[in-house]
């Protein structure tokens, strides 16, 4: 059985590939390897930060002494973020830390500040001025052989609304309204989420690429 390892400790994520890709593959998350370091994401793309993940703990895994790997084990990173149009396409790559610089603070900041933020940055955009789309990019490397990356790539167009609207997801799910829907993200539940979203398109190439090599 093909093993990955996700390259997050992120349940929701780890929840919305587990559900994509089924139960025909095992999967790991770096809950499992406390011990990774950290892998700085200072790309300017998508892609570049999901490939450096992927690559970089590849080759740690093939480090001594980690032992008693799974024998077909590979790393499954992915970048995602959103793009607004009003915005030239940010927060893009600073999604996750969109509301540091008001913080004064370097890493992550919690979905509430960088969603108040997004509102705030907004509040004078008029609806047909708040096209945006989820982006995400997934890299797969195997461990245990010469890296070599294969790339992934899903986006799912919307818009950002007046407020946060709905109870679920994470994120920006609240202020996002995928085309062809009224409800946000966060209203439309995981069962929608995981057939339309960024990373279930991403995922939908992916699949096929692993039947040929399962």
């Amino acid at each position: 059985m093909k093993t990955f390892l996700i390259a997050t400790r992120n349940a929701h994520k780890v929840g919305e590939i587990r559900s994509i890709l089924g139960g025909e593959f095992q999967f790991l998350t770096l809950n499992d390897f406390p011990g990774a370091p950290p892998v700085i994401e200072d790309a300017a793309t998508f892609a570049g930060n999901a490939t450096k993940k992927a690559v970089e703990l590849a080759r740690w895994l093939q480090t001594p002494p980690l032992k008693s790997l799974p024998p077909d084990l590979w790393v499954m990173a992915d970048d995602s973020g959103l793009e607004v149009d009003a915005l030239n396409g940010a927060p893009g790559v600073y999604s996750a830390r969109f509301a540091a610089v008001d913080q004064f603070k370097d890493g992550n900041t919690p979905d509430a500040d960088n969603n108040a933020k997004l509102l705030r940055v907004l509040r004078a955009a008029p609806a047909e001025k708040r096209t945006a789309r989820f982006r995400c990019a997934i890299a797969v490397t195997p461990v245990e052989t010469e890296p070599h990356t294969q790339l992934f790539d899903g986006a799912c167009e919307g818009c950002i609304d007046f407020s946060a609207r709905g109870q679920g997801g994470f994120g920006y799910d609240p202020l996002f309204i995928p085309a062809g829907f009224e409800q946000s993200f966060a209203e439309l539940g995981e069962a929608v989420k995981d057939r339309i979203s960024h990373r279930a398109q991403a995922l939908g190439k992916l699949k096929p690429w692993l039947a040929v090599r399962h």
